[in-house]
Order: structure tokens, then C-alpha cells, then sequence
């Protein structure tokens, strides 16, 4: 369902980017988070933290294991030696002298019991042979094929506390996972953020540019025609070409920067190098600011900092493995249970059938002398622990430091753009003055470049002191841990 869902969002985002003749910044955002390679490698990292955690979970539960076995065996297992099956087998016939000397001293004493003693003292040696022969036989182990099974059941009943231990380990994993995310989207959106304000900045760039070309080319004009009439010299008009040769050059240096910002923003944005993409804010001839907050609770840059999360959860992570490892040194105990078949089975003798029992027991581990390893692991173990809060107190510091710096910065932007304002309203009156003065004939050509030049200077720094608002403001967000 997931899969689906992200594959509808995607293939909306694309029929958007070739339907729309231009994208904003929230489109932006989204193809960028969309198509962003680490965004994705980190939601599998939350997948696989996702599905480690629940397989630690299993280890409460009791596991079940069968085993299987056959064995082909040259000799077979005896239980009797050579002579005592000799023996065995040949009882009636050893003992068929004695037996007869025997019978004659009856028959000597009670001869009329002579008849049934005949008999008897002919078949008993060879009823006596034949039950030696059953014995031997009924000894015998077979054990030249060899098949055993088994069932197993584990029960943990106690670990040290490694089971317990692992599940909050997974459990913090799982949530460090996420916080990683959330700190790679926020860098996503961050430098999706400053492309799309670069090439809206070379674009005002690209039209300043235009602008003055277009200016120098009139002043040209004019000063071809009052070479021609001998109001001015050809140096004048050698100078002014000069700087029309130099406005040209900076418009193709411009539109060279401006193609290059947008390849950048495009393959931010997962799109195609060449995608002939504009934006929603070209047309803008003053970008839109908003007045930015400077006054900040710290507790809440460290409570959306993805960083501190993810240093705390490290923290507990580490606190954790100190108990694994304690927990490797402790008692532990199972609760074990079986059922096994072997062919041959000696349940009843020996016989070729398959017959099982079953078993139940308890199985305690207990470690009794380790030569001091169980305490040197656990010291380490601290010691890691250690580490990692002093690492949370440290990006705790920092981030009170880059929190204070974004918001000087904010507030020198701010001072930048009213002072490039100001500069920008003398230059645009010097430049309609000096213009003016030009085409009456009491201000000079060099005078007319000064003052089209400091336009352009005013006008390019009040670009960027607007583009530089925005984006300490992004980076203000950012370092608070708000930026969406």
C-alpha cells in the first residue's frame, strides 16, 4: 500500500512538472524530497531498524529447532564377544555329554523312566542350542544404519537482562533511524531552498544586465550621432563602446551562471539537466520578505534539533550495551524440551523401528571465573557511554553558538538590504539626472558611465541583499530545527 501511494505521489509530481510551464518552491521541496537518492536510502535504514526491532522482540518467545540424522556405519555395534556367542550357540551340544551321563544314572537308579529319559536327553540338546542361537540373535544392535531426529524447545527464563536490553537497543535504533531522516530532509529542503533562490537571483541578475546593456547601447547611439554633429569626441565614443563590450561579456557570464544554477536546482530535483524549467518567482521584481523573529528559546532548537535526538538516543543506546555486556557475564537460564526418535531403538531391546521419548529440564549457565574479562568489557562499555554524552553536551554548545550566529546574520542581512535600498534610490536619481544633463549637453560622457555604472552596482547589491535575507533566514530556520 506504501508502495503504492509513493508511486501515485511521484507520478503526479512528474505530469506536474510537464504540464505546469513553471514550478514553485513547494514543488520544488517535493521533487527534491521525492527523488533525493540519501532520502531513500535513509527510509530503507528505517525499514531495516523497523523489522530489526521486532526481530528482537522474538527472542521472549520460545523457539522451536529439528534436527535430523542418518549415519551408514562399516561394522556393527556388539554386544557379545565371539566366544560367548560361540558358547551360546553351541549350549545344547556342550552340554550334551554331561547331560548324558546324567540321564544314565537316572535310568540306572529308576529304570522304568528310562524310555522318557531317552527322549528327553535326545531333543534337549537341540532345544537347548536353538534358544542359545535365539539369544544371540535377540542381542544383536544392527547399528550399521543409524537414522535420529529431534524437536527442541527453548524457553529463555532468564538473561542478565541482554534480552531486555536488546529490544530498547532496536527500539532507540529504529527512532535514531527516523531522526536521521528528518535531519536529511531538512538539509534536502535547505539546498533545494538556496538553488531556487540562486537562479531567481541570477535571474533579476540576467534582466539588470539586459537593462544596462540596453542603456549602454542608447548612450552609444547618442554619442555616435554627437561624434557626427561635433558635440563630442571619438575618445568618448571609444569609451563607451568599451563598456558596452564589458556589459555584454557580464550578460553571457550571467547566462552561463544562471544555466549552470538551474542544472543544479534540476538535478536536485531529480529532473533531466536540460528540463527547460522556469519558476514561479522570475517574474518577481521585489522578492517577497517577511519580518524574521530573532528572539529564540533554545530549549526549542534542542528539542527539533535532529541532531540532539539523535545524540540522545545514542546516549541510550550506549547506556544500554552496558548492560548487554554486563549481561554476558551473568547467570543465565532456559527452560529446555525435546523429543527424539532414533532407528534402531533400544526402548524395548533393539529393534529396527522408530520410537521416541520425551524430556523436559532446566539449563543454567553460570559463569565462575573469567580471569576479570566480564569487568573490563563492562568499564569499556562506560567508558563508550561516557563519549556519547560528552558528545550531546558539545553539539548542545554548538548549536547555541550557530543558533546565535543565523540570527546575527539575519539581522545584518536586514541592515544590508536597507542600506542597499537607500543606495539603490540616490543611484537611480544620480543616473536620471545624469542623463537628463547628457542629452541637454552640460554633463559629459564620462559622467553619464559613473553614474550607469554605480546604478548597476546599487541595483546588483540590493539583489543580493535580498537574496541574502532569504536565505539566512532559511539557515535561521534550519539551525532551529523548524525549517519545513
Amino acid at each position: 500500500m506504501k508502495k503504492l501511494f509513493l508511486l501515485t505521489i511521484l507520478l503526479h509530481l512528474t505530469f506536474i512538472v510537464k504540464a505546469q510551464t513553471s514550478l514553485s518552491l513547494d514543488s520544488c521541496r517535493a521533487l527534491a524530497l521525492t527523488n533525493n537518492k540519501d532520502l531513500l536510502i535513509s527510509h530503507e535504514k528505517i525499514n531495516a531498524a523497523h523489522y530489526q526491532r521486532k526481530a528482537a522482540f522474538t527472542n521472549y518467545l520460545p523457539n522451536f529447532s529439528a534436527t535430523g540424522a542418518y549415519m551408514r556405519n562399516q561394522k556393527e555395534f556388539s554386544l557379545l564377544n565371539n566366544d560367548q556367542k560361540a558358547a551360546l550357540s553351541g549350549l545344547g551340544s556342550n552340554l550334551a555329554g554331561p547331560i548324558g551321563q546324567a540321564a544314565a544314572g537316572i535310568i540306572a537308579t529308576y529304570p522304568e523312566l528310562a524310555p522318557l529319559i531317552s527322549s528327553l536327553s535326545g531333543s534337549l540338546p537341540a532345544a537347548l542350542d536353538q534358544a542359545g542361537n535365539s539369544l544371540v540373535d535377540a542381542l544383536r544392535t544392527d547399528t550399521r544404519n543409524v537414522y535420529a531426529g529431534a524437536i527442541t524447545l527453548t524457553q529463555p527464563l532468564y538473561m542478565g537482562g541482554k534480552i531486555r536490553a536488546y529490544n530498547k537497543i532496536t527500539k532507540y535504533a529504529e527512532e535514531l533511524a527516523r531522526q536521521q531522516h528528518n535531519g536529511g530532509m531538512q538539509e534536502v529542503i535547505m539546498s533545494t531552498d538556496q538553488a531556487y533562490w540562486q537562479v531567481i537571483s541570477l535571474v533579476n541578475k540576467k534582466k539588470l544586465a539586459e537593462g544596462y546593456l540596453k542603456l549602454l547601447q542608447q548612450l552609444d547611439s547618442d554619442v555616435e550621432k554627437m561624434i557626427a554633429e561635433g558635440v563630442a569626441t571619438k575618445a568618448d565614443g571609444l569609451s563607451v563602446r568599451v563598456k558596452v563590450n564589458e556589459a555584454e561579456m557580464t550578460l553571457t557570464k550571467v547566462e552561463d551562471g544562471l544555466s549552470l544554477a538551474r542544472m543544479l536546482l534540476c538535478q536536485l530535483c531529480g529532473l533531466d539537466l536540460s528540463s527547460p524549467i522556469t519558476l514561479a518567482d522570475e517574474n518577481m521584481e521585489n522578492i517577497p520578505l517577511n519580518p524574521t523573529d530573532t528572539h529564540f528559546d533554545l530549549s526549542t532548537a534542542y528539542e527539533n534539533r535532529p541532531e540532539i535526538r539523535s545524540l540522545e538516543l545514542a546516549t541510550q543506546i550506549y547506556k544500554q550495551k552496558v548492560n548487554v555486556t554486563r549481561a554476558e557475564h551473568l547467570p543465565s537460564i532456559a527452560l529446555m524440551g525435546n523429543y527424539m526418535v532414533t532407528n534402531p531403538s533400544v526402548f524395548n531391546s533393539f529393534e529396527n523401528k522408530f520410537k521416541g521419548m520425551w524430556n523436559v529440564g532446566v539449563m543454567v549457565q553460570l559463569p565462575i571465573w573469567h580471569w576479570g574479562e566480564g569487568i573490563y568489557k563492562t568499564k569499556a562499555a562506560k567508558a563508550e557511554a561516557r563519549i556519547a554524552q560528552y558528545q550531546l553536551q558539545d553539539a548542545r554548545e554548538k548549536i547555541e553558538l550557530q543558533v546565535n550566529q543565523a540570527a546575527f546574520k539575519v539581522n545584518e542581512a536586514g541592515k544590508k538590504l536597507v542600506m542597499a535600498s537607500k543606495n539603490m534610490e540616490k543611484a537611480e536619481e544620480n543616473l536620471r539626472y545624469a542623463t537628463l544633463g547628457f542629452r541637454e549637453g552640460v554633463i559629459a560622457t564620462s559622467n553619464v558611465l559613473e553614474a550607469q555604472t554605480a546604478w548597476l552596482s546599487a541595483q546588483s547589491e540590493k539583489i543580493d541583499a535580498q537574496i541574502d535575507v532569504k536565505l539566512t533566514e532559511i539557515y535561521l530556520k534550519k539551525s532551529l530545527g523548524t525549517l519545513q
